[in-house]
C-alpha cells in the first residue's frame, strides 16, 4: 500500500488520510470499501483467520483462489485475526476507535455495536448494512424476489419467476454505504460529532421500485407490472436476430429515432398505414408501446434478411439506439474494455494478470487505477506497527497466541 498522499497533491484521492475498518462479507460492504479505497482512504478489511464466508466463493483460479474475492477487495489492507477470542475483539476494537470510520454488515454483536464503540471514540462514524429494517435476515436474491421483480423479468407468457443475475441491490447497497461514510465525515468536519448510519438491503430495493414508479403505479393506478420480454416499458424497444444469428437490442426513445428506424428498415410507409389502421400516433411514446408487437413485425423482416454486420452499419448511421447482444468473454475482448482508460494492467497474485476495471468515475480526465487485493492477513503486522503503535515484541507474542494470523 503506497503512502498516503494529500488531496491537493493528488486530486484522484479525495479521501487520502481516512482510514476505515472493514468487517464483511459478499458484495455490498466489500464493494463499499473498495470504492472508499478508490477514493483514495487507507481500508483494512479485518477477517477471521482462514477467511470469511466469501473467501473461497466462485468463481475460482486452477488453484482454488477466489478471483471473486480478489474483485471486491482491491487496494484494501488485510488483517486475519481471532474475533472470538477477547484479545482479538479487543484488537479490532482499538483499530476502530483508532482511525474512527468504521462499515460492516455483520450485526449482533456486541463488542462491535454503535454504543459500546462510541464509548471509546464518540465521534465514531459507523455505517451497518443489515437484510431488513426489522433486524431481518435477507440476501439480494430474497429480497428480489420479495419485492415483484422476478414477477415481470422474463419472457410475456412465463409461469414462472425469473431471478435477474445481477444482486442489483447489493451493488446499489455499496454505493449508498459509500455515500454515506463520505456526507458523514462532512458532518463530522462541521459538527465534530460522529453518526450511526444503518442501511437495510431490502429498503434499498423498496425505494428503487419506488422511485422508478413501480410501487406507485400499483398504488395509484390499481395495476401491476406486467411482463413483457424484451421490448422497453412505456416505450419502444425491442431485440432483433440477423440473418446470420446476430443478436441486436434497438431502442427509439425520441420521434427522431423513431423515424430513423422506419426509414433504414423501409418501413415508412407501412407504419404509416397500420397508424390508419389502429387509430395510432406514432408520434408519442405511448402509441408506440401500445402496437410495439406489429411494430415489431414490420422490423423483423429488415433484421431477418441483412447480416450482422450490414445491419451494424446501418444502425451507426443512424440515431437508433441500439447493441449488439455480447458474452462476457465478448466484452473482456472488446475496445470497451481494451481500449478503455478505466481498465489498467494488474498483476494480482494468485490469480494473474488481467485488465482490471479502477473507479468508473473520471476526477479530472483521470480514472483512479485498480490497485491489487491483499492475502489474507497479509498486512497484519504493518497495521498494527502503523495504526496502533505496536512494537516488535507485541506483535510477534500475538502471532505466537494465535491472536493474527
Amino acid at each position: 500500500m503506497t503512502e498516503s498522499v494529500s488531496a491537493e497533491a493528488d486530486p484522484t484521492r479525495p479521501l487520502a488520510g481516512v482510514r476505515v475498518v472493514e468487517i464483511s462479507s459478499f458484495v455490498a460492504v466489500p464493494l463499499a470499501g473498495m470504492t472508499l479505497t478508490q477514493l483514495g482512504a487507507d481500508v483494512l478489511r479485518v477477517d477471521p483467520i482462514g477467511g470469511a464466508a466469501d473467501y473461497h466463493r466462485w468463481p475460482l483460479t486452477e488453484s482454488g483462489d477466489s478471483i471473486y474475492w480478489a474483485g471486491l477487495n482491491k487496494g484494501k489492507r488485510s488483517l486475519a485475526v481471532d474475533m472470538r477470542a477477547e484479545q482479538g475483539q479487543q484488537l479490532v476494537a482499538q483499530l476502530i476507535a483508532d482511525c474512527g470510520v468504521f462499515i460492516t454488515n455483520v450485526a449482533g454483536r456486541q463488542w462491535h455495536s454503535y454504543d459500546t464503540l462510541r464509548a471509546v471514540r464518540p465521534d465514531l462514524i459507523q455505517v451497518e448494512v443489515s437484510g431488513r429494517a426489522d433486524g431481518g435476515t435477507a440476501v439480494d436474491y430474497t429480497v428480489n424476489a420479495a419485492i415483484g421483480f422476478p414477477l415481470v423479468t422474463g419472457p410475456a407468457e412465463l409461469a414462472e419467476p425469473v431471478n435477474h443475475v445481477l444482486p442489483a441491490w447489493d451493488v446499489t447497497c455499496g454505493v449508498y454505504t459509500a455515500l454515506s461514510v463520505v456526507t458523514a465525515l462532512r458532518h463530522r468536519d462541521a459538527t465534530g460529532r460522529g453518526q450511526h448510519i444503518t442501511i437495510p438491503l431490502e429498503n434499498v430495493a423498496l425505494a428503487t421500485a419506488g422511485n422508478l414508479s413501480l410501487l406507485t403505479e400499483a398504488m395509484v393506478n390499481g395495476t401491476s407490472r406486467q411482463r413483457i420480454g424484451n421490448a422497453v416499458y412505456g416505450t419502444y424497444g425491442q431485440n432483433f436476430t440477423s440473418r446470420d444469428g446476430v443478436a441486436f437490442m434497438v431502442v427509439a426513445l425520441t420521434n427522431r429515432h423513431f423515424r430513423d428506424l422506419t426509414a433504414l428498415t423501409g418501413t415508412t410507409e407501412a407504419v404509416a398505414a397500420l397508424a390508419d389502421a389502429v387509430g395510432a400516433d406514432f408520434s408519442g411514446e405511448g402509441d408506440r408501446y401500445r402496437h410495439r408487437e406489429a411494430l415489431s413485425g414490420l422490423f423483423a423482416d429488415w433484421f431477418s434478411a441483412h447480416t450482422g454486420a450490414e445491419i451494424g452499419a446501418a444502425l451507426s448511421a443512424s440515431s437508433v439506439l441500439w447493441e449488439r447482444y455480447q458474452s462476457f468473454a465478448d466484452t473482456a475482448a472488446d475496445a470497451k474494455v481494451t481500449a478503455n482508460p478505466m481498465f489498467t494492467e494488474l498483476d494480482q497474485p494468485r490469480v494473474g494478470r488481467y485488465l482490471a476495471a479502477g473507479l468508473p468515475v473520471s476526477i479530472d480526465g483521470t480514472y483512479p487505477a485498480a490497485q491489487p487485493a491483499p492475502a489474507l492477513g497479509e498486512n497484519s503486522a504493518t497495521v498494527l506497527s502503523e495504526w496502533l503503535s505496536l512494537d516488535g515484541g507485541q506483535i510477534d507474542a500475538l502471532f505466537a497466541a494465535g491472536v493474527v494470523a
